[in-house]
């Protein structure tokens, strides 16, 4: 476990998974599993390493009988459009949406 996975898990109780291409971050809400961070190298983008992790995370939900992946992006933030794109390319759909908070979700 990396000392970045120990501080996440003692502060925030997040999970993570981390590759040499990038990492995922997530939590348990309810009944959904909500990927927090997501970051995947440039030089590995466009190569399916983003689904890979989200996969991951989604068969980890399903051991915990979860029925929802969420995603969230803040569209203020620097590169909020391609995070958008990154949700729906994988088959995310809008859930809800405030000033400055887009909520996505899938059924998994």
């Amino acid at each position: 476990m990396s000392l970045f996975a120990e501080y996440l898990l003692e502060k925030t109780q997040d999970q993570i998974i981390e590759k040499t291409y990038g990492f995922i971050t997530y939590s348990f809400q309810a009944d959904s599993c909500w990927i927090k961070d997501l970051y995947i190298k440039k030089e590995f983008r466009n190569m399916n390493k983003a689904t890979d992790l989200a996969d991951e995370v989604a068969e980890v939900a399903k051991t915990f009988k979860l029925k929802k992946l969420l995603g969230s992006v803040i569209p203020s933030n620097k590169g909020s459009t391609e995070s958008v794109k990154v949700l729906l390319a994988y088959g995310m759909r809008l859930d809800s949406a405030t000033n400055d908070f887009i909520l996505f979700s899938k059924e998994i």
